[in-house]
């Protein structure tokens, strides 16, 4: 299980290593707070080159200075060779040495997921086959993005007994939903994610999305949702948690 016992009170385990869950039938909203117990393996999802990072990169920066035994494997699914060269760089950037597990690119057609399932779903069968996480961060299963939702998908139907969160990209779209799961950031770490971006993907300056502003505003607005002191929070959403003493 990644998560352990459940505490009244966040003081016990500091300020920014707690989950806080909004689901009243399972944890009274801001009340309940729960550790990290140790993780030992982490998966982490990509559609595309730069989703781990917008996704979840605050919170593996978060992990990188409480789990000292953890190793965290990096999966994109589509990406020419700038593409790919960008995440290879980010990824080196981001995951400590000691930290980084398996770096894997497949070069799946961009935009076009759902006519290659097949495909695919052969390579998270071979996935599976190498990797037991302890937690897997992925996309969101109703996120408006084609090819979010196929990785999203084959996450569930390959991982059954695993903890899964999914994670939120804003986009134009406009599909952000009420996630519930959120983990408060460092403005420290915060701010590193939002540089790390800018640095190491250039090739996306062009598009209006991509801004620092962007990435930013939203941890704040999600830190307004967990009351996190820091003013900085990432949200996920935990459609099937188990929890265990």
């Amino acid at each position: 299980m990644t998560f352990t016992r459940v505490e009244k009170r966040l003081g016990k385990f500091g300020e920014h290593n707690a989950w806080r869950t909004q689901q009243p039938h399972v944890f009274h909203q801001f009340e309940n707070f729960m550790k990290w117990k140790t993780l030992r393996s982490v998966l982490c999802l990509g559609a595309h080159a730069d989703d781990i990072e917008i996704g979840c990169g605050a919170t593996l920066l978060e992990l990188q200075q409480s789990q000292s035994e953890m190793k965290i494997d990096w999966v994109v699914f589509s990406g020419d060779a700038t593409r790919a060269e960008e995440s290879k760089a980010c990824f080196e950037r981001w995951i400590d040495a000691n930290r980084r597990g398996r770096l894997i690119a497949y070069t799946f057609e961009d935009t076009l997921f759902p006519v290659q399932r097949r495909e695919m779903k052969d390579a998270f069968q071979s996935l599976a086959r190498v990797c037991s996480p302890d937690l897997i961060f992925t996309h969101r299963s109703d996120d408006a993005h084609q090819d979010h939702r196929m990785v999203a998908e084959l996450t569930w139907n390959t991982f059954r007994d695993h903890t899964i969160l999914e994670y939120e990209i804003a986009k134009y779209e406009g599909d952000l939903g009420r996630p519930n799961v959120f983990v408060p950031i460092s403005k420290e770490n915060a701010e590193r994610k939002v540089k790390l971006l800018a640095d190491h993907y250039q090739s996306q300056h062009s598009k209006p999305w991509y801004r620092s502003e962007t990435f930013r505003s939203l941890m704040t607005l999600r830190a307004v949702e967990c009351r996190s002191s820091s003013g900085f929070a990432e949200a996920f959403h935990g459609r099937k948690l188990t929890l265990s003493n």
